[in-house]
């Protein structure tokens, strides 16, 4: 083939814009039959799926909205009566307590200073032997108002049974029922 039939350098680089351009669309198209808005892409709205999707989204958000606030007003209620549950029990633990000091305070009013000082100079043995004879709440008392070691002292020479028992009334841990 003679060297004629070939496009030159230049004109094959002109030819090769030219189809590139074409192929882009740009103002020099060379496409046929075709015009710039046909190439622009359709708005979303105008897509059938997309509106029946925005339509039930627009449905639905309020009663979503509404199950919602129902979810959160029923969450607050369950939280409140969980509160107000606690609050119940810690006034019946308080009122627990406070009757508790009141008997504490009670038993030890009973026990007379004298009679304790009485009882803190008697050998420990008598005095176990007639703390004996006493009722629970008299004896926790009287013991009670003693020094520690003279109590102690007392509580050794009791049959363990009956010490045990005022020992537990003294600390508050039980208190027989008459």
């Amino acid at each position: 083939m003679p060297i004629s039939r070939f496009p030159s350098a230049p004109l094959l680089s002109s030819l090769v814009a030219l189809v590139f351009v074409a192929s882009l669309g740009g103002p020099g198209a060379a496409q046929v039959g075709h015009t710039q808005d046909a190439q622009k892409p359709k708005p979303v709205a105008d897509k059938p799926g997309d509106t029946e999707a925005s339509r039930y989204c627009a449905n639905v958000a309020p009663s979503i909205v509404e199950a919602r606030i129902a979810w959160q007003t029923k969450r607050l209620s369950e939280l409140d009566a969980q509160v107000k549950q606690r609050i119940s029990d810690l006034e019946k633990a308080e009122a627990t307590a406070r009757e508790w000091i009141a008997k504490r305070e009670e038993l030890m009013k009973a026990a007379s200073d004298a009679l304790v000082a009485i009882y803190a100079k008697m050998q420990p043995e008598n005095a176990a032997r007639q703390i004996s004879t006493m009722d629970d709440r008299m004896a926790a008392a009287i013991l009670g108002k003693l020094k520690p070691t003279v109590a102690g002292a007392i509580l050794d020479e009791m049959e363990a049974e009956r010490a045990s028992r005022l020992a537990g009334m003294i600390a508050g841990a039980e208190e027989k029922k008459s």
